[in-house]
């Protein structure tokens, strides 16, 4: 088989392996990520009071549970943006490699995102537990003080206009220059590329993700709306003022929230 076919039929590898997981993530996720609500049953329900369900108490299983929903949907929602990425480093790699390893360290440095996106689902659900426990969460994961409502909105909104988003949004916005700045040779140096990608993706849309919290955890109309804008901003022509627009729009929103009645 020639240079060019095999090069072609990896790709086509990792684009089904790619789309197999990225169903895999939104078949459970949509399913509840096993809630006992599905998805769509809360959705339906966001902005309910949420009385018929109780709420959660946290065990080591809770805790895992929650984990595990924060990494899904985190794999859902990002693994679109980091396909460009992760079929370069494929690319760079067939033009490296003496042995072959390509679909190897592609693994690996796609492993490292999940590391990346396994460390923020931690964080998240820690500030989950700690929300429920100051009882400004409701049984619908979303946030029932209108104040906390409010700085989620204003802190994702500065956060979208800091240098330190600008400076990981370029790493993510162009992926050779960050091959080409921080490559490192064998399977380690590949996870470690893939975590510190992963790092600067994240850096991008952490606050954002957040925002969740404010429209409800399992929303789909907000898990599919994130996933899309971050997409965007990633990808399309001028997305980093894409970005800026919206975070003048999310400190808009977090002042007339204030400034609404009561």
């Amino acid at each position: 088989m020639s240079t060019e076919g095999s090069g072609r039929r990896e790709r086509l590898v990792l684009v089904a392996a790619v789309a197999v997981v990225l169903l895999a993530a939104w078949a459970w996720l949509i399913a509840g990520a096993g809630m006992d609500m599905n998805a769509v049953e809360m959705t339906a329900m966001a902005g309910m009071d949420g009385w018929l369900m109780q709420p959660a108490i946290w065990t080591a299983a809770y805790a895992l549970l929650i984990f595990g929903m924060w990494w899904t949907m985190m794999v859902a929602m990002m693994l679109p943006s980091a396909t460009p990425m992760l079929l370069l480093h494929a690319r760079v790699m067939r033009g490296t490699q003496v042995t072959n390893a390509t679909s190897t360290s592609t693994a690996l440095f796609a492993a490292g995102y999940l590391l990346a996106w396994g460390g923020f689902s931690l964080l998240a659900t820690a500030t989950q537990w700690g929300l429920e426990a100051a009882q400004v969460l409701s049984p619908m994961l979303e946030t029932s003080n209108r104040w906390l409502g409010a700085g989620i909105l204003l802190a994702a909104g500065i956060w979208q206009l800091t240098p330190l988003k600008a400076s990981c949004l370029r790493h993510c916005r162009s992926p050779l220059s960050f091959l080409v700045g921080h490559w490192r040779d064998g399977r380690l140096g590949a996870l470690r590329m893939g975590l510190e990608h992963g790092v600067f993706c994240l850096g991008c849309c952490w606050f954002l993700m957040l925002l969740l919290f404010f429209g409800g955890v399992m929303n789909l109309y907000w898990i599919v709306g994130l996933a899309v804008f971050v997409l965007l901003e990633k990808t399309v022509p001028r997305g980093h003022w894409f970005g800026r627009v919206a975070g003048v729009a999310l400190i808009g929103c977090a002042v007339a929230l204030v400034a609404g009645p009561g």
